[in-house]
């Protein structure tokens, strides 16, 4: 084993240069919101009145699918409910983080030709793997000593040194996971495409089922490792089990991974690709239809994440309409606005939440150009009678086609599973008009991207920060009291919520208007720009 080994510090070493501004992103980022929202936590709820009636409000059915089951506990401490409401989607940050990191540093590099040139030099044949498996251990042991730390330091009724500690670890264990599943991907996968599109399928897939399992079945979410991260009963019980389980299975599935990939051979994958057609089609031909074959793979399964995601909540509201009608007190406490049912309440939520969420795919689709130019590619195209501006063109116009594809089976995911359970249906008409009044929101998102893939590439990726700000503001906005202009800056603030509001016009026209001027800057930037790689 050891003479497969030669060079793996020094490849370590190259790895963490090279993936440093990532990684300090990543972590200044989920670390300092964890702690920013835990000294927020006491101001929000100050007496066991305000704490009992958020248990109260988060233990129906829908909010459980959500955010995971509440802990059993009669007078629950603050730290509790911040660990409710915060946990799961720290944890999902962190399994994003290092899926796309560790599927850089294995699949990518071996597909753009790094690898090879590194393997050319007095290494052994698995100092890389141990190195990028290093560097997820390291990364994700940072986040968890880092986090545990930080809360620590938060004086706060609940948070101890143990069950900061386990609140981190929970983050850095679940962390390792995904990233030993994305390394097992880069050995079945060919592409990088599908190593991290796979890997993403089983965080959503993991999502989905620990949403139906903690509504209906406790069995069937422990089936799920997010099913596991939320019931470690932190700040309360502080189970470890959670924490040992996903680091097990990490180091098994490394294991794995290191077997395959010392007898695959490089640039190979062990999941057969399909065969080609022999004659391209008439749209394949053209720059929209070459751009959209490019992605097909990577849009088709978003689009079944999407909704299958927004069925499984449309599932469950005929268990939230069922829960709000036993109890008379809750109902008084939580209708706030007697316009309106609680379950348009909720969905109006909801769709503010899958909106960012459909968002992702979008900004990929963009995005995509910047890396066909960063791996030198699209000097094979404009070689051609091909111009910048209709292939940048044809990206853009994909990315608003797939806007509305998401949107719409969004729409169409929650309503048809409703439309079965709930007494009093929702209108389709209406759950259409309230996913796709985000359009202009996600089309800002768009505009941003090729604003900077136009002025200034080097900082495209830029994008995801303002994508994390967003959703940032809508989860945490009123919660961290985010100061009006702040708030104002994301896009999805503007957007009425249909369900519960008047439509606005003129806020939906100002977004529409201030995207087109930002993507016309952005493509007169790109036609002028040098083409680089």
């Amino acid at each position: 084993m050891r003479k497969h080994l030669p060079g793996t510090g020094s490849i370590l070493k190259l790895i963490f240069r090279q993936d440093r501004f990532k990684i300090s992103v990543w972590l200044l980022c989920l670390i300092l919101i964890t702690i920013s929202v835990a000294y927020a936590y006491p101001e929000v709820y100050k007496t066991e009145e305000d704490i009992m009636g958020f248990i109260l409000t988060m233990q129906n059915p829908a909010m459980e699918a959500m955010l995971g089951p509440v802990y059993d506990a009669n007078n629950p401490p603050v730290a509790a409910v911040f660990a409710h409401e915060m946990l799961l989607f720290t944890v999902i940050a962190a399994a994003i983080m290092n899926i796309l990191l560790i599927g850089r540093s294995t699949r990518t590099d071996e597909e753009d030709g790094r690898l090879e040139l590194l393997l050319s030099l007095p290494v052994g044949r698995l100092s890389h793997i141990t190195a990028v498996m290093l560097e997820a251990l390291i990364l994700n042991a940072l986040l968890a000593i880092l986090t545990g730390a930080g809360l620590s330091a938060v004086q706060t009724n609940g948070i101890t040194p143990e069950s900061s500690f386990l609140y981190g670890s929970i983050l850095g264990s679940a962390g390792f996971l995904f990233a030993a599943i994305t390394a097992l991907f880069a050995q079945l996968a060919k592409t990088s495409r599908g190593a991290t599109g796979l890997s993403f399928t089983v965080l959503i897939i993991s999502y989905i089922i620990r949403a139906i399992g903690d509504v209906s079945s406790e069995a069937l979410s422990l089936i799920s490792p997010l099913g596991w991260t939320v019931r470690t009963g932190v700040f309360i019980d502080n189970k470890w089990w959670p924490v040992i389980l996903p680091l097990a299975i990490g180091i098994i599935i490394t294991a794995v991974v290191f077997y395959l990939n010392q007898i695959r051979d490089l640039g190979g994958g062990f999941i057969p690709e399909m065969k080609g057609k022999t004659r391209a089609s008439a749209l394949l031909k053209t720059p929209l239809g070459f751009v959209f074959r490019m992605q097909r793979t990577n849009i088709i399964a978003w689009a079944i994440g999407m909704f299958l995601l927004s069925a499984a909540f449309g599932a469950i509201l005929g268990d939230l309409e069922e829960y709000y009608a036993d109890l008379d007190i809750l109902q008084a406490f939580l209708a706030a606005n007697p316009d309106y049912t609680l379950t348009e309440q909720f969905v109006a939520m909801l769709f503010v939440i899958l909106s960012i969420i459909s968002a992702i795919p979008v900004v990929m689709v963009v995005l995509k150009l910047k890396g066909e130019e960063n791996k030198n590619r699209t000097e094979h195209i404009y070689s051609r009678a091909v111009s910048r501006t209709g292939m940048l063109a044809s990206y853009m116009i994909m990315a608003i086609i797939v806007s509305i594809i998401m949107q719409t089976l969004t729409a169409v995911g929650l309503w048809a599973t409703s439309y079965s359970i709930l007494d009093q249906t929702l209108s389709l008409g209406k759950t259409l008009n309230a996913a796709l009044v985000f359009l202009p929101a996600i089309w800002v998102l768009i505009a941003l991207g090729i604003f900077l893939m136009g002025l200034f590439p080097k900082a495209t990726s830029g994008i995801w920060l303002y994508f994390a700000f967003c959703f940032i503001v809508i989860y945490l906005g009123e919660l961290l009291k985010f100061p009006d202009w702040l708030m104002n800056l994301s896009s999805f603030t503007h957007v009425p919520q249909l369900f519960v509001e008047e439509g606005d016009i003129l806020s939906l026209t100002i977004l529409t208007l201030l995207a087109i001027l930002i993507t016309i800057i952005g493509f007169i930037g790109y036609r002028k720009r040098d083409i680089t790689g």
